[in-house]
Order: C-alpha cells, then sequence, then structure tokens
C-alpha cells in the first residue's frame, strides 16, 4: 500500500516538474514561469519578485506562460530589471490572438508585434522570435525569417513589452549574452 502511495503522489508531481521552463544550453531564463521576478512596471523602481500580476491583472502568469489579458484595459509596459549592454539574443515563443498589436523595446528600437508588422505571424499558434543584437545592430526573426533589422539608437537599456491591444502568451523566454 506505501509502494502505491508513492508510485501516485510521484504520478501527480512528476508531469509538474517537466512543465517547469527550462534554458536551452548558454542561456538563462528571463521569466521563470512561476511569477514576475526579474521585472518590474514601467516607471517603477518596485521589483514584481513573487507577484503573479502587473497593473490590475493587465499582464499576468498563467500556466507557466506570461499573458497578456485583453479583458483588462490600460496601455502599460512590464520592463526587465536587467539592463542589456552587450551583444546577445534573446528569444521566446508567443501565441497571438487576431487583434494582436503589442510591443517590444529593446536599445532604442521598437517591434511591433502585429499581423501589419510581421507578415508571417501565425494567429492562434506558437511563433518562435529570436532578437539578436550584435556590434550596434538588431535583427528580429519570427519563425526563422528576419522580419525587421536597424541600428540601435542606445548602448544600454532594458527589454520592455507594451500591451496595448489583443492578446498574446508568452514561454520559454531566454536571453545568452556575450
Amino acid at each position: 500500500m506505501r509502494l502505491l502511495s508513492c508510485a501516485l503522489l510521484f504520478a501527480v508531481l512528476a508531469p509538474a516538474a517537466a512543465d517547469d521552463p527550462k534554458a536551452d544550453a548558454g542561456y538563462t531564463l528571463l521569466f521563470n514561469g512561476k511569477d514576475l521576478a526579474g521585472w518590474k512596471e514601467k516607471g517603477s523602481k518596485d521589483s514584481l519578485a513573487g507577484k503573479t500580476e502587473a497593473f490590475k491583472g493587465r499582464f499576468k502568469v498563467k500556466d507557466g506562460e506570461l499573458v497578456i489579458d485583453p479583458s483588462v484595459k490600460g496601455d502599460v509596459r512590464i520592463e526587465s530589471e536587467k539592463e542589456f549592454a552587450k551583444d546577445f539574443v534573446i528569444k521566446f515563443e508567443f501565441k497571438p490572438d487576431e487583434k494582436c498589436n503589442d510591443d517590444l523595446f529593446i536599445r532604442g528600437q521598437k517591434f511591433d508585434l502585429s499581423t501589419q508588422n510581421v507578415k508571417n505571424m501565425k494567429i492562434g499558434e506558437w511563433n518562435p522570435i529570436e532578437i539578436a543584437m550584435k556590434d550596434g545592430k538588431i535583427e528580429f526573426k519570427v519563425n526563422g525569417e528576419v522580419v525587421r533589422s536597424a541600428a540601435t539608437k542606445s548602448e544600454r537599456s532594458t527589454f520592455e513589452i507594451r500591451a496595448e491591444f489583443g492578446a498574446i502568451q508568452i514561454r520559454k523566454f531566454q536571453v545568452k549574452e556575450g
């Protein structure tokens, strides 16, 4: 009986552990899937560590994902506590709805996540994105295709996510520096 109880406990807990996000080799997580540690509301010095919502639920952690909830109104941003000054690669997967028009900001560049600006974005599906910064130039790739390249406008900045319109889910959020 004791063996059966241990086996049942393991069967219940094992899938939860498997769902914990893990960074790829050489990368570090920017979002742990549990709370908003490492992030803050734009304009605030207070960390969101230990919190699962920002801006009254506009940003929230749900099922291991960072979610922008369109039912909560507000044109607001969260930003990483960390500043990025060197070359880096930031990558994650995002699942947009048909109204998605949310933005990313890094090193003086804005990247608009909308069907108007990202022609190969798949609505309702996971889309991998990679943002590579090298030698003062930044490149945005979605679904393996370069969508935009530009020179950076600043030598360092935080990484910001702007909730403007529509829903988006984000997972596997990680960075490799150097």
